[in-house]
């Protein structure tokens, strides 16, 4: 999938140019078991950390990545690479959001959802509290109401494939088992809550959605050229 291309330009490098814009990270390296991917990213400048095809799910791929590297940090962010329109604002603003939040683990952004897309399971919706912790993941429709239909008045959240983590607890995830909602929901995120783990959220505002399926290819490059982006 990251090969994909959008506007004549593989997924990948897209998500990686992104990236390289924001201020707040130190070093950024694209973690893959992909030689094909290896060889892209390599062509456009980007370091590259090779990670075992049998790892799980991004997270752990991040650990292993962390692990892989000479120096040692205090905050590894996970970039997914189908996320192409990721602005490095918002990156910057997820790091900080963890270094404000002393209590929580791992930060991730939120931004409203469309209504017409509530009930995609591709769109992973969250509802958090009064504070801006967490409370829940979903691909269904979360909050649920009685009538089961999309509430046009409420603001529904919509997760975006980006994650911030303290990277002594990342060392941890991997070890932790997997768990009911986790694997119900298939929502890696999930296991952090289920074993008591606080997530700080930051609402922003984010024009674009991540590449979940091909007919998302579409809809990006539609984006793009609306916004006059190359």
């Amino acid at each position: 999938k990251p090969l994909i291309m959008i506007a004549g330009k593989p997924m990948i490098q897209r998500t990686y140019e992104q990236a390289i814009k924001a201020k707040n990270l130190d070093k950024i390296v694209v973690a893959t078991d992909d030689e094909r991917i290896k060889k892209v990213c390599e062509s456009v400048g980007a370091n590259v950390v090779m990670t075992a095809s049998e790892i799980p799910n991004g997270t752990e791929r991040c650990n292993a990545a962390q692990l892989a590297l000479p120096e040692k940090y205090d905050i590894v962010v996970n970039i997914q690479g189908d996320e192409p329109l990721i602005e490095p604002e918002i990156i910057d603003e997820v790091v900080q959001a963890l270094k404000d939040t002393p209590d929580a683990v791992y930060s991730t952004p939120v931004t409203l959802c469309k209504k017409d897309e509530v009930k995609l399971l591709g769109r992973v919706k969250c509802i958090t509290d009064k504070d801006g912790y967490a409370i829940y993941f979903s691909r269904g429709m979360i909050p649920h109401n009685k009538k089961g239909e999309v509430d046009p008045n409420h603001p529904y959240l919509l997760h975006l494939g980006l994650q911030c983590y303290d990277s002594e607890f990342l060392k941890v995830y991997g070890d932790l088992p997997a768990t009911p909602l986790q694997l119900q929901e298939d929502l890696e995120q999930l296991k952090c809550l289920e074993n008591g783990y606080k997530i700080k959220t930051i609402t922003v505002d984010h024009a674009s959605h991540g590449v979940d399926e091909p007919k998302d290819v579409a809809s990006i490059e539609a984006i793009m050229k609306k916004h006059g982006w190359d």
